[in-house]
Formats: structure tokens, C-alpha cells, sequence
């Protein structure tokens, strides 16, 4: 199927979540840069597709949508039914859950970690902070680590949408200058992730463009 764009820049995770969903679903798109350097989310057609006035916003046809898990979950139905959407329904539920737990307990902690760490100037750090950011952050990593403690994947025994959220995550949580706490069975899924091309070319990317200076 033709006919898809993508409006955001490729070093925002949030981008990057659909960028991975795109290359595992073989899809291609047209990505417009925009937003951070590039801008353009100030615009009045911009802000025709999006009211929030962020990104990614995904066009399909005539389908305009926003918000990255949405956008994720849309795509995995849409093009990877039994591949990243599972095919049973309690299946997909759960991997759902990992979704939506990623963007209300983990993604708090981790964003603003990340602008601690990488965003700002290494002279407006605060090391208290970062080391409480941290703690909060760990704590919800160490859930992801008792749930594969389960399940190799997220959502279950397969690789699916559930793991594109939170796995987003894990390739500025292992290379940020941080004190991270020992967790096995997270570390091992990150190394299951790298075995996927699709992860590596739209995950594993540099960020240092975002990287605050003095």
C-alpha cells in the first residue's frame, strides 16, 4: 500500500516508535522532517494535522492521525495483523497494556531523565536530580525485568506492538552516562531487539543533534 507520510524528525523516540514499526512491517513512507531544529510546527498546515502541534503525525490516504502509540497500534492492525497485532484478542490486550504502561509509568521518568542527562547544558544539570530521575526510572525497568521474567516478549512468547513503546526507550537508557541498576532479563531482551534490523536502523541511532552544550 502506498500513499503514507510521516511529519517528524528521526531522533525523537517518539518518531522513531513508528520509523520501527514502518521497517518491520516492510511499509514505505515519506518522512517530512519536522519539529526541533527543523520546525514547522507553527504552521498553519501543520497545525491543520495536528492541534498538539507535535510530532509524529501520520498521514494514510485521507487518515490523518497523532499520537505515536496510536499511530503504532493503527499500522500493526492495518498491515501486521498476526505479525506485531496478535492474532488472539487476549493477546493483543495484553500487549496493549505494555503500550499504554510505557506512556503512564515509564515515559515520565525516562523523558525527563533524558533531558536531564543529554538536553540540557552540562552546566543546568542537576546531579540530584538526575539521580533521582534515576531511581524513579529503574523502578520501572526493574517491572519490565519481573515481566520477562514470564515471557521473553511483552506481549507474550512473540515479538509484537507491545515492545515497540518501551523498547524505544532502550538504546539511550544502556548508552546515557548513568548509574543503571543490574537487571538480566532486560538486558537480554535489549539484546534480542539488536537482532532485529529493523530495530537497529531506527532505534540505534545517534542523538547526540540533541545533546544540550554550554
Amino acid at each position: 500500500m502506498a500513499g503514507i507520510r510521516l511529519w517528524g524528525r528521526a531522533t525523537s523516540m517518539n518518531v522513531q516508535k513508528v520509523l520501527w514499526t514502518l521497517a518491520e512491517l516492510g511499509l514505505d513512507a515519506q518522512r517530512i522532517d519536522a519539529g526541533g531544529a527543523y520546525g514547522g510546527l507553527d504552521t498553519a498546515t501543520y497545525g491543520t494535522l495536528n492541534p498538539n502541534r507535535r510530532v509524529p503525525t501520520l498521514e494514510d490516504g485521507d487518515l490523518v492521525l497523532w499520537e505515536s502509540n496510536v499511530i503504532v497500534r493503527y499500522l500493526a492492525g492495518r498491515s501486521g495483523k498476526g505479525i506485531l497485532q496478535p492474532g488472539a484478542k487476549a493477546d493483543a490486550a495484553v500487549a496493549d497494556q505494555w503500550m499504554d504502561w510505557m506512556q503512564t509509568t515509564l515515559a515520565p521518568a525516562f523523558v525527563a531523565l533524558f533531558w536531564e542527562v543529554v538536553r540540557k547544558p552540562p552546566s543546568q544539570r542537576d546531579p540530584q536530580r538526575i539521580a533521582q530521575l534515576t531511581i524513579e526510572a529503574g523502578r520501572a525497568y526493574a517491572i519490565l525485568d519481573e515481566r520477562l521474567a514470564e515471557a521473553p516478549w511483552l506481549g507474550g512468547s512473540a515479538f509484537s506492538m507491545g515492545d515497540i513503546p518501551a523498547g524505544a526507550t532502550l538504546y539511550r537508557w544502556y548508552t546515557m552516562e548513568i548509574e543503571r541498576p543490574d537487571l538480566p532479563r532486560l538486558s537480554a531482551w535489549y539484546d534480542r531487539l539488536q537482532e532485529r534490523e529493523a530495530f537497529r536502523s531506527t532505534v540505534m541511532t545517534s542523538y547526540e543533534p540533541l545533546r544540550g552544550h554550554d
